[in-house]
């Protein structure tokens, strides 16, 4: 193949996905106006065997009205034979002989028509249903893609929704980690500023007890309780040394 029927194959295989693409984006449209078509064509058939039964009847009546003038010329040809005139009676048969001719060639030509008229009426009939169960599947087609339609929309709406869902967790998430990061810098500085101070050193000697002019509620109450004893020890020996020379004597007992 040369490289001109190449382009040529190339330029009809692509016409053709344009072609069939235009198609079933329109099939809706198309199915559509070939139903219309149909009508139109079964109501053309419809006005052709209006005319053949036209044709028939109008057969029909022919063939009758030579049968009737068959019969007619019957007598005729009785009466020549009863007055003798031979010739006569043998011309007038032969005129029956012709109608008769006639007559049974318009009553083939009527059954035909018959035959004919019900093939078509019979094709018309099955045509109607074909037509009819054809136009209940497009309704049904054309539910299915309303339905299809409003789903593509469901669909479309929801994945927008968790696009949006995902981009407020992407930003929750570089939230938290600013935070976190803000809290590391908040420890770090106060842990510099405790170093530059010696509260870090403090602190430690306070958890081993050793830090001094530190004291526990215990302690305290001991420094409060021991100046109270040593006070009594002291005065009491002064207040039994003192008592004799100060007390003074009782007038009774004087």
């Amino acid at each position: 193949m040369s490289i001109w029927n190449k382009f040529s194959a190339l330029f009809r295989g692509t016409a053709h996905e344009g072609a069939q693409k235009v198609i079933d984006a329109n099939a809706l449209r198309i199915l559509d106006q070939e139903i219309r078509d149909a009508d139109t064509a079964q109501a053309k058939a419809r006005d052709d065997m209006a005319g053949l039964v036209a044709r028939r009847r109008m057969l029909e009546t022919e063939g009758n009205q030579l049968a009737q003038q068959a019969q007619k010329y019957e007598a005729s040809a009785r009466a020549a034979m009863a007055k003798g005139d031979q010739a006569l009676a043998l011309e007038v048969a032969q005129r029956i002989a012709d109608l008769e001719r006639d007559a049974t060639q318009k009553s083939e030509q009527v059954a035909q028509l018959r035959a004919a008229e019900d093939k078509l009426r019979t094709i018309i009939g099955q045509t109607d249903t074909k037509i009819e169960a054809l136009r209940r599947e497009i309704e049904v087609v054309k539910v299915n893609d309303s339905v299809q339609r409003a789903q593509s929309a469901i669909v479309a709406r929801s994945g927008s929704a968790s696009s949006t869902v995902g981009s407020a967790a992407d930003s929750l998430k570089r939230i938290k980690e600013r935070q976190a990061i803000n809290e590391e810098k908040f420890r770090a500085a106060g842990e510099l500023e405790d170093r530059r101070t010696g509260a870090d050193l403090d602190a430690k000697l306070r958890n081993a007890g050793i830090m001094p002019g530190d004291s526990n509620a215990h302690e305290v109450l001991e420094r409060l309780m021991a100046p109270k004893e040593e006070a009594l020890k002291l005065e009491a020996p002064r207040l039994q040394i003192e008592a004799p020379d100060k007390v003074p004597a009782r007038k009774d007992e004087q």
